[in-house]
């Protein structure tokens, strides 16, 4: 019993030295109650055992002069007229079982347990794809503003949204303007602050100059090359205009193929209420005429997109928060704990129960009558 003691006794100190404040690298075995658990059970089965090695040491140890040793207490033979030493001896004998089982406990590793868990979702790599004519200057979407203007700040909460997460996901989004020719205004990224800065810094072109034009197939053909490196298995571009293609270095056919081809979905929205003439005598006036909106509904149609018609700004308002519901990703959920191990606070004690029950016995054995 003793060489048991002592070879146990090394193992847990070692063990104690060793052991820190850190994260476990056990996994939790048998749940206890709330997020405690143990990472070694089957070290259990020490217990029964540690208990009867104990109670067999015990009976040989026992002498008659000891009638208030722990075997005779249990077979109802303490004396009391026996001596405190005498008196004592049981208890020391008992810490010293309640110390072997602490230590048991500990090898069984108790360990605390923190659930994280992480929302992923497979993001949408989007491209604004946006109509800077010189016609995007017309106030016909909300009063004292322009079209430019309402689009931007529209536009903008909705790419808000997809960066920082309010729609479920994620998204990498760029920004590219067309008139005559088509820009890359600002790459993909997911600092939502930089795009807003870059879409705030959008002029209309010079109405007459020659980068004024509406060049809708470069412009979608500048979005899609964009996209090229993304390696999202979605990626889409939202093209906004408010008129009919005037500038044909890239035909909208051709821009609709190319798109299709490199797996790019297209959503195209025509905006503004009104068409505008020059009136000899009025000037710049709306009229009721209806734009040709052939060639955008042939873009969407293309590429498994849609097109989208709005008048005003609580119409275009609606028109992106539809896409931002089409274009909702699924949300997966992932689970795991962290486990951080609790059996020095178990081990340290039952150290130290030992050492005091050891001594005690030793010396109250070596005192006793």
């Amino acid at each position: 019993m003793i060489a048991l003691e002592s070879k146990l006794g090394s193992t847990l100190a070692l063990a104690f030295l060793q052991a820190g404040d850190v994260q476990s690298s056990a996994e939790a075995q048998l749940p206890l109650f709330g997020r405690y658990s143990l990472g070694d059970p089957w070290m259990l089965v020490l217990a029964p055992l540690v208990l009867v090695a104990w109670l067999i040491a015990q009976r040989r140890a026992a002498r008659p002069a000891l009638a208030g040793s722990v075997p005779a207490l249990a077979a109802g033979q303490l004396s009391y007229g026996s001596s405190w030493r005498q008196a004592l001896r049981p208890l020391a004998a008992l810490c010293e079982l309640v110390a072997l089982l602490g230590a048991v406990f500990a090898l069984a590793r108790p360990v605390a347990g923190s659930e994280e868990t992480e929302l992923r979702s497979e993001g949408v790599d989007i491209v604004l794809c946006i109509d800077r004519s010189s016609s995007m200057a017309f106030e016909d979407l909300a009063p004292g503003k322009s079209r430019l203007q309402v689009v931007k700040e529209v536009a903008g909460r909705f790419a808000e949204r997809r960066m920082l997460g309010d729609s479920g996901t994620r998204d990498n989004v760029a920004l590219v303007t067309f008139a005559h020719y088509p820009d890359l205004v600002c790459p993909d990224t997911l600092d939502a602050n930089a795009l807003l800065g870059f879409l705030d810094s959008v002029q209309m072109a010079r109405p007459n100059s020659d980068e004024d034009g509406t060049a809708i197939g470069s412009g979608l053909a500048r979005s899609v090359a964009a996209l090229r490196e993304s390696r999202s298995k979605s990626k889409l571009v939202v093209l906004l205009s408010d008129g009919e293609t005037t500038r044909r270095e890239i035909e909208p056919a051709e821009a609709a193929r190319l798109a299709r081809s490199e797996g790019v979905r297209v959503y195209t929205i025509m905006a503004g209420k009104y068409t505008y003439r020059d009136d000899p005598l009025r000037g710049i006036v709306p009229t009721e005429f209806s734009l040709d909106t052939s060639e955008m509904e042939l873009l969407a149609r293309e590429t498994g997109g849609r097109f989208f018609r709005a008048d005003d700004e609580a119409a275009l308002e609606e028109v992106y928060a539809e896409i931002d519901r089409l274009e909702r990703t699924e949300r997966e959920e992932i689970r795991w704990v962290e486990t951080y191990d609790l059996y020095p606070w178990f081990l340290a004690p039952a150290l130290a129960l030992f050492a005091l029950a050891w001594a005690s016995l030793w010396t109250l054995g070596r005192s006793a009558p």
